[in-house]
């Protein structure tokens, strides 16, 4: 299935070779050596370490991301996602509805509030998540057993769902593995239902996942915050 046709139609697609593997054991080397705060997942408000922002700024990304929210496309936030023998960890079925925003306010549809690292936090609506996308660089090989992102295809034109909707869904709809080789990119709506499980090996699994959106005022009066 072809790219853009895939996002729209199941949620998410796969761009194999976006990056040498060359290009990544350098971000990994300047990762390693930067005075970043890290977590047992990883590095969260990853976009303020220039090295990060320029691998979310790379004219392929931009391509990717455009090709789909519009030619005005720009990333807001960068997660980095490290999984090891020491750190390894699974996530359960879920949508991705929260966005940082620059200031706190009332507004239609969002809620509940939270802060993280100083940025304010709201989970968003639905008509505001269609104009996000989420392209994840594979920083290692992502393989069946190394804790690989999951993903029931399709569920993203569902809108925000409750606890109860997604496990029906994850009952009823087959998962597909997304399995990329490093220097690739899996592109997926955020609010394609989703899920990683642990591990089963000694090599990490580390992805680095920059959002994007058609525009800074995602909705007025909120403008997201770059994170």
């Amino acid at each position: 299935m072809h790219f853009w046709k895939a996002i729209d139609e199941i949620g998410f697609g796969i761009v194999p070779a976006v990056f040498s593997t060359e290009s990544i054991h350098l971000l990994l080397g300047e990762l390693d050596a930067a005075p970043v705060e890290r977590s047992r997942a990883g590095v969260r408000h990853a976009m303020a370490f220039e090295p990060v922002a320029a691998f979310a700024r790379h004219p392929q990304m931009l391509e990717l991301a455009g090709g789909v929210l519009g030619s005005d496309a720009f990333p807001f936030r960068a997660t980095l996602f490290d999984k090891s023998p020491d750190s390894n960890w699974l996530v359960v079925w879920h949508q991705d509805t929260a966005l940082p925003l620059r200031d706190k306010c009332a507004a239609d549809g969002w809620g509940p509030w939270s802060v993280k690292a100083g940025i304010p936090y709201a989970h968003a609506p639905s008509t505001v998540l269609q104009e996000v996308l989420a392209l994840r660089i594979s920083l290692d090989d992502s393989t069946s057993d190394n804790g690989p992102l999951r993903v029931l295809p399709g569920t993203h034109t569902h809108g925000v769902l409750t606890d109860d909707a997604i496990h029906e869904l994850s009952v009823r709809i087959e998962p597909i593995d997304c399995l990329a080789a490093r220097g690739s990119v899996v592109a997926m709506r955020p609010l394609l239902v989703h899920a990683w499980s642990k591990s089963k090996t000694e090599s990490p699994r580390r992805i680095l996942h920059i959002e994007y959106a058609a525009s800074p005022s995602i909705t007025e009066p909120l403008r997201l915050a770059t994170a």
